[in-house]
């Protein structure tokens, strides 16, 4: 038996300065950690080996934490938002000592599971909390700091790990993470108290499970299907097939429990259906013009490396910027509002993208992410404040959860989704077996990428669904506003 929690306030001792640092900087830590391997990997792999299965550092690390999210969340329902938020720092931390000593590929890879399980409390924690210490007027200007997190650790994390892998060692990229990890910890420790009422209740441990099995088997499927597999394999159609019946059953399960982990009333929120909607699209055309952004610049336009990060990391840099204005906008104007001018946004940079051919200017390109990122700026920040302001406490960790599963399940979809595209396009272009892309001559690259950016946009429609469900306002409910 445990107890659930059924009302809650952060204490008046509470110090929200220092409670938003902690929040951001255990944040940050994760934010990088998502992308300060991917310039370390061949200095990895020169001394650990294990080349062909690699790609697990990031696949491993992915898979646990979307689906450990949604679990934390619900937790955090029961017993308080800082005890989850400390046991995921505290896991991130040790991961990261353990990445760090790795003696083997299969080793890193499995500690690097540790280092996800972490930052699946870490994440929806760091936003829930940002919800209880402020109210939905103060939120419209936390979230661009919030929002600015990711964006740095964008710019960041990439020249870290390059800096740590040819001057110090790559193990650097994981050691970096202790001081500043015990940092969080002390200071989320010593400035957030939180004041609980609880009644007891049993876990829903079979819910938990199934919800694992479930979305590790999908986002398995997702991720390496048309690539390890083929999509009409007998793998890939049984580990469909698995999900579906984990789903099933971990739906029936929710429905019988008292205190399901991910509750059925979720889907019947009709601004938690629009926010997890735009969060599904956002996480999957982000993923593929990650993917896609960087090879288009280097292979078709001819430019280095740090050129084309530097043009994708336009998108970053205009996601905070929108942030940092929206709350201005949804208190004034209300959330379809400043969701609808996003997926506009959104949209009207997906239209440059197809504007860009072989012989456009970089500036272009960048121009074309700094819209979207400046659409999903508008979309992203208000529809997570008003998913956040529309249920009570006891129920707002449940509310951020879904709403972060949702984007992670779309970005395993991009991967998917523009794999798919891409090498289809580039079929009905050669003769004989695929090549790599990058492999490919401009040419037949071109063509195959503009289908790419083609699907992307189609799917930024998608966004103003999501928008036009959204309500115009929203109030918080009483018990939401404990403080």
């Amino acid at each position: 038996m445990t107890q659930a929690l059924t009302r809650s306030s952060v204490g008046l001792r509470s110090e929200r300065g220092p409670v938003l640092l902690s929040a951001m900087l255990a944040t940050g830590l994760v934010a990088i950690d998502s992308t300060i391997l991917a310039t370390a990997v061949p200095s990895v792999i020169d001394d650990l080996g294990g080349f062909t299965v690699f790609p697990w550092l990031f696949s491993i690390y992915l898979l646990v934490q979307a689906v450990t999210v949604p679990i934390y969340a619900k937790i955090s329902d029961l017993v308080g938002r800082k005890p989850v938020m400390l046991l995921g720092i505290a896991l991130f931390v040790i991961g990261s000592a353990l990445c760090g000593f790795a003696w083997s590929m299969t080793g890193l890879i499995i500690f690097r599971a540790v280092q996800g399980i972490g930052a699946g409390a870490v994440q929806p924690m760091a936003v829930t909390i940002v919800g209880d210490i402020y109210t939905m007027a103060e939120r419209a200007k936390v979230q661009g700091y919030t929002a600015s997190v990711w964006a740095l650790s964008a710019l960041v994390g990439p020249t870290l790990g390059g800096l740590f892998s040819q001057y110090v060692s790559w193990r650097w990229i994981f050691f970096v993470n202790l001081p500043l990890g015990v940092l969080a910890f002390w200071m989320l420790q010593r400035s957030f108290h939180e004041k609980v009422v609880r009644r007891r209740t049993r876990p829903d441990v079979t819910g938990a499970a199934l919800l694992s099995l479930g979305g590790v088997v999908l986002l398995l499927a997702l991720l390496e299907g048309g690539q390890k597999w083929a999509w009409g394999s007998g793998t890939s159609i049984g580990l469909f097939a698995l999900a579906a019946v984990a789903l099933a059953a971990f739906a029936v399960v929710e429905s019988r429990v008292p205190e399901p982990v991910l509750p059925l009333w979720v889907f019947r929120y009709r601004v938690l259906n629009a926010g997890n909607l735009d969060s599904l699209v956002v996480g999957c055309v982000m993923l593929g013009l990650s993917s896609y952004v960087p090879m288009y610049a280097e292979q078709v336009l001819g430019h280095g490396a740090l050129v084309a990060g530097l043009a994708l990391a336009a998108m970053t840099l205009g996601w905070p910027a929108a942030a940092w204005q929206a709350g201005r906008i949804y208190l004034s104007r209300g959330f379809r509002f400043t969701v609808g001018l996003g997926a506009l946004l959104a949209l009207l940079g997906g239209l440059l993208l197809l504007g860009v051919g072989a012989h456009s200017s970089i500036w272009l390109l960048a121009s074309s992410c700094f819209v979207i990122g400046l659409g999903f700026g508008f979309v992203a920040s208000p529809g997570l404040v008003a998913a956040q302001s529309s249920v009570s406490w006891a129920n707002r960790g449940v509310a951020t959860g879904a709403t972060m599963f949702a984007r992670s399940i779309g970005s395993a979809m991009g991967t998917a989704i523009f794999g798919a595209v891409a090498n289809t396009a580039v079929a009905a272009r050669v003769s004989g077996a695929v090549p790599e892309l990058e492999d490919l001559d401009p040419s037949i690259l071109a063509p195959a990428l503009h289908v790419v950016f083609l699907v992307a946009t189609a799917l930024l429609v998608v966004l103003l669904v999501g928008a036009a469900l959204m309500p115009r306002r929203v109030h918080e409910p009483e018990a939401a506003r404990h403080r």
